[in-house]
């Protein structure tokens, strides 16, 4: 029997922290409703989570999660910052271990998404040191007993290619036995002052939510948004309408001046739900 492979974590202890007790509470704060509780958006079909480390974004991933209806199967996208490996690049098999434990890879689910798509390829170098799909598990660990979920790390690609995983994600979640939802994973305009920054991702977070992912690609070319999960949204947003979405809720907006930082180069982030 071969033993299963399992990726370590690359950024615990950085990112968020490396030791399972503090990990559990940080996140679990993260989760706790901020003001009159918010009732689960049963109908969600996707949403846009940062992908910072927790300390600037942390708030914003969990004000989005505390309201998503659970699901045993999850499909995250996100950026390739190391652009390593294929430029569609995902995972089929084994374990990614956090402080919190391990959570398997949805093998099914992945075939599903191979046969419809031509262009994604089995490429574990291009998930070796990514952060920004990893930073989603502690949240859906604590949120979910048990789930399994597919990693997608998104390189340079035209929106052809996008457009093309986007339908082939909405097809599999169509086939699929049970519920998925589709986490795209963005942190929004970097390193500018922060009214230039919350300026620029205004005008992306409208096309977000108007679930016009032509119209955030021609916003981003633009205005110069640096917006570095810009694939991974486009491609959940033309999954959720080709699902039938309706509507995108933005659940929180942050920059990183909001916990701190320097106002002069921020990071802007985005909290977004489709339905």
């Amino acid at each position: 029997m071969n033993p299963v492979s399992v990726r370590a974590p690359a950024v615990a202890g950085r990112f968020y922290p490396g030791e399972l007790d503090a990990l559990a509470r940080e996140v679990d704060g993260y989760l706790a409703p901020q003001g009159p509780a918010k009732g689960k958006i049963a109908e969600a079909i996707g949403c846009v989570v940062p992908h910072a480390g927790y300390m600037y974004s942390g708030h914003v991933a969990g004000a989005v999660y505390q309201i998503l209806p659970r699901r045993s199967r999850y499909i995250i996208l996100g950026p390739n910052h190391w652009c390593r490996g294929a430029p569609l690049a995902l995972m089929s098999a084994g374990q990614w271990l956090t402080p919190l434990g391990r959570v398997s890879l949805d093998t099914e689910l992945a075939n599903l998404l191979e046969e419809r798509c031509g262009l994604l390829a089995e490429d574990r170098e291009a998930h070796s040191a990514e952060h920004s799909l990893e930073v989603q598990l502690p949240f859906l660990q604590r949120l979910s007993d048990k789930f399994t979920f597919v990693p997608i790390a998104i390189g340079a690609a035209d929106y052809v290619s996008l457009d093309l995983l986007g339908r082939a994600v909405a097809q599999a979640v169509r086939d699929s036995q049970e519920p998925v939802l589709i986490i795209a994973s963005s942190d929004m305009n970097h390193y500018e002052p922060d009214g230039i920054t919350r300026e620029k991702d205004r005008k992306a977070i409208e096309k977000m939510l108007q679930l016009d992912p032509v119209g955030l690609l021609e916003v981003i070319r633009r205005e110069d948004i640096s917006m570095c999960g810009y694939g991974p949204a486009i491609v959940m947003l033309t999954a959720a309408k080709d699902l039938g979405a309706k509507r995108g809720q933005l659940i929180k907006y942050a920059t990183s001046a909001d916990t701190g930082g320097d106002r002069q180069a921020v990071v802007g982030y985005a909290g977004i739900i489709v339905s």
